[in-house]
């Protein structure tokens, strides 16, 4: 599968097509359902997908062949379905070899790694920010413009990906990387706060309260006037940019995933 991005045309390698040919990449990049489907979120498995290419990552997709990791069903309670689906999904990774997945959104990157687990798989699973971080360590993406310099980056950092499975240092390693000045928000790191889509929140009405939990965040944004809202998950993505939408300052706060900011740095 070839595409045009951003007048980088690359081809995004396919798993069944590889295999056709007696190949089994090193990595599997599971898109997800918001990275495949929501048009924002198609952004961010773009960016990824030029960060990939330009470091020579071996990797391919499932491409029609991926489903849903379960997530949003294991949260909601359907565990049956949630099992129904991790099963059939295991059987696609024994089925090509998998041994090591990457993905952009915290929620599949925290239950591919756990539960998963539980279930037979035997996986080594990276979240994009993780992954990004390495490959900068090892020389593969090197930010030579330092173009961002000027600006000021807080980062947001997302439950399943902070407080739920200890990865602080590497999204902020990623953006430090750009040579921007990064400002931490009131409540980060293991302190951190919600952006209101986590838990199957992100498919349901909204409970009784004052406020709405991303319009919460929002205001800790706002503490620290950034450039550029930083996160590094499709659902947070989502839930803030409404929130800078909703107080209007869409005009003055760009957010980015950091695979957009580091595509940008790289000037992909």
């Amino acid at each position: 599968m070839e595409e045009t991005i951003n007048k980088l045309k690359i081809k995004v390698p396919v798993m069944a097509d590889l295999a056709a040919h007696g190949k089994t990449p090193e990595y599997l990049f599971w898109v997800g359902s918001a990275g495949s489907y929501d048009d924002r979120a198609k952004k961010i498995s773009r960016a990824f997908a030029k960060l990939l290419a330009h470091a020579g990552v071996d990797y391919a997709i499932l491409g029609t062949e991926e489903s849903d990791s379960g997530e949003a069903a294991k949260r909601a309670g359907a565990e049956f379905n949630f099992q129904m689906q991790a099963i059939a999904n295991i059987e696609v990774f024994k089925m090509y070899g998998v041994k090591k997945i990457v993905t952009c959104d915290p929620h599949d990157y925290s239950i591919l790694k756990n539960e998963y687990a539980q279930l037979g798989a035997e996986l080594e699973v990276y979240h994009h920010s993780q992954f990004l971080d390495k490959l900068i360590a090892q020389g593969k993406l090197k930010i030579s413009n330092q173009y961002l310099a000027s600006k000021t980056i807080t980062f947001h950092d997302p439950c399943y990906l902070g407080r739920g499975n200890g990865v602080f240092d590497e999204p902020r390693n990623v953006i430090r990387s750009t040579g921007a000045h990064m400002v931490e928000l009131k409540r980060s790191k293991i302190r951190s706060f919600c952006c209101g889509a986590g838990g199957a929140q992100m498919f349901k009405e909204a409970e009784k309260g004052k406020t709405e939990v991303f319009a919460a965040r929002t205001e800790d944004v706002l503490e620290v006037t950034p450039d550029i809202l930083c996160t590094a998950c499709p659902f947070c993505m989502l839930m803030l940019t409404d929130g800078i939408k909703y107080k209007e300052k869409q005009e003055q706060i760009k957010v980015l995933d950091i695979a957009e900011l580091l595509a940008d740095a790289l000037q992909l």
